[in-house]
């Protein structure tokens, strides 16, 4: 029994975070750092707290949630795009090869005086640079998948006489989800750090703020517990995406077919 518990990452977590919880109420209620700068966790699920109760970080956190999942959707299908016409041509396989070189090891903040010459400070340079920062990962676990399908496969759909996207679809990417799915999982990191630091930099687009915008506030009017309270929706949601949405993806996909990264 003793062990099987201890096999329930759930259970594991959540001893984890216990603990963590009580070390961190511990150091801010000994007086050893100033509470303006470490705020007990009692304060910080006040603030959350309040928060809630206002509104405002409800609407933030959906707001950031609905650029990240939009600019989710937009890398993931460049990612796809880009792989697949690498692996159908080599002149295409040398351009992608060449721009994952350039643009992978270039954070997207780098890019923000071009960012703001081209689109402005608005939503969509906010997409841009989620975009940016997901899509090149995604590229290179994917063509890293494609690459390791034995060749055998493909030459079995070819003599069955299935079509180029009968090929991909049913050869091509269900044998490389487990990449695929690996490239997601670091794209959805990515977005996040990227969304969080663009929001601090350009603020509210067109009105309406998300958790970065949030988080900018509390830390300007000093309120440190709000911006603990704005991270910590962060980390739940982080928490819950890979606990729920990738964990069980995993177990009806890659452990249900015997495939691992």
């Amino acid at each position: 029994m003793k062990n099987k518990l201890l096999k329930n990452k759930y259970i594991v977590r959540i001893f984890w975070i216990v603990i963590l919880g009580i070390i961190w109420e511990v150091i801010a209620l000994s007086g050893w750092v100033n509470p303006l700068i470490f705020p007990s966790i009692t304060r910080v699920l006040e603030a959350l707290y309040q928060s809630t109760i206002s509104g405002e970080i409800i609407g933030e956190t959906l707001y950031s949630l609905n650029l990240i999942l939009r600019s989710l959707a937009i890398g993931i299908a460049i990612a796809v795009l880009l792989s697949l016409l690498a692996i159908k041509s080599e002149v295409f396989e040398g351009l992608v090869e060449t721009l994952l070189a350039i643009a992978h090891p270039l954070p997207g903040i780098a890019l923000l005086p071009l960012i703001i010459l081209w689109l402005g400070t608005g939503t969509n340079s906010i997409i841009f640079i989620i975009v940016h920062s997901v899509a090149w990962p995604m590229v290179l676990n994917l063509l890293t998948g494609f690459k390791s399908i034995p060749k055998i496969y493909k030459q079995l759909g070819e003599n069955y006489e299935l079509s180029t996207m009968e090929i991909i679809w049913n050869i091509l990417i269900p044998a490389s989800f487990p990449y695929f799915l690996a490239g997601i999982k670091i794209g959805w990191a990515r977005a996040w750090r990227a969304l969080i630091s663009s929001e601090m930099i350009f603020g509210a687009a067109g009105g309406i703020g998300g958790l970065g915008w949030f988080i900018f506030k509390k830390r300007v009017f000093m309120d440190t517990a709000g911006m603990y309270s704005g991270l910590l929706i962060i980390v739940l949601i982080g928490i819950l995406v890979d606990d729920i949405l990738f964990s069980k993806l995993e177990e009806r996909t890659v452990k249900k077919w015997g495939m691992s990264v």
